[in-house]
């Protein structure tokens, strides 16, 4: 390998390690402000922004399983941020909809990541959008990440709640 090769390879270890920490501070920035995970936010930004969804349409939405959304939809209904309502038209379904406390939990919430991505991303040109994608999910080859259970939702660790990625070299992994 040539140095030049080998620069640009350092140089890409060091841009990917540069979005992992990025999206790991704004996850902690993110937890100090509101008490809210990335994962936690979504769901209620989601719920607020329809003002009732079902868990299933969260789950679509989010690209998820109903399992997890169910655990998310759990810990913001404990801090008072959600409640459950039985459907009116459909007693076998559940509508989430978003407290006063939730109301005022969003409003103190910093600008979500991801949507500072999606700004940036949709002030690209078409041909620059395609090229990114494209660029991305090789990455995703590269890693054999392709497969991986993923919402867009920018975040380190798993978005199951309650089951955290363990690390050898770390103490436990993302949280949701």
């Amino acid at each position: 390998m040539t140095t030049d090769a080998d620069a640009r390879m350092d140089d890409s270890l060091i841009a990917l390690r540069r979005i992992l920490r990025a999206t790991e501070l704004y996850a902690r920035d993110l937890a100090s402000a509101v008490g809210l995970t990335p994962a936690q936010l979504r769901v209620l930004q989601i719920v607020d922004e329809r003002d009732s969804a079902t868990p299933k349409a969260l789950a679509t939405q989010m690209g998820v399983s109903q399992a997890t959304v169910s655990a998310l939809v759990d810990k913001l209904e404990a801090q008072g941020l959600v409640e459950r309502i039985p459907s009116l038209q459909d007693r076998r379904q559940t509508n989430v909809t978003v407290t006063k406390d939730g109301h005022a939990r969003l409003e103190r919430a910093p600008d979500a990541l991801q949507q500072r991505y999606v700004r940036k991303f949709l002030e690209m040109a078409d041909w620059e959008q395609a090229q990114l994608v494209a660029t991305l999910e090789r990455v995703a080859d590269m890693l054999d990440a392709r497969g991986l259970d993923a919402s867009p939702v920018l975040t380190t660790g798993e978005i199951q709640s309650g089951k955290k990625l363990q690390d050898p070299g770390r103490d436990s992994g993302g949280s949701s």
